[in-house]
């Protein structure tokens, strides 16, 4: 069964870290890119971050770059996002999305709240 699945969402203050996961199971991660995508509540979805599936080159939105980090381990099937100086503008659901065209996987996305 094929699955992407993100974790380490949560509430955290402005101007902390948190680093979000996102484990591939039934297909082999390292064949894709992945992406990151983002949705406050009332806005469409917002591409965050985007990874090679090797890993070579890597895409931020302006938004983000320079705070965000997006890496993979293709041994382990998991890829990261790391979130520094997280501003209350990043609440969102973050989803993780694999693509091989034609196959594009999505995740069920976890909560990012950013407040004091």
């Amino acid at each position: 069964q094929v699955q992407l699945v993100e974790s380490g969402g949560g509430l955290v203050q402005p101007g902390g870290s948190l680093r979000l996961s996102c484990a591939a199971s039934g297909f082999s991660a390292s064949d894709y890119t992945i992406d990151w995508y983002r949705q406050a509540p009332g806005k469409g979805r917002e591409l965050v971050a985007h990874i090679t599936n090797t890993g070579g080159s890597t895409n931020y939105a302006d938004s983000v770059k320079g705070r965000f980090t997006i890496s993979r381990d293709n041994a382990k099937n998991t890829v990261h996002l790391q979130m520094n100086s997280l501003k209350p503008e990043d609440t969102a659901v973050y989803y993780c999305r694999a693509l091989r065209y034609p196959r594009d996987y999505w995740g069920q996305g976890t909560q990012v709240t950013v407040s004091s």
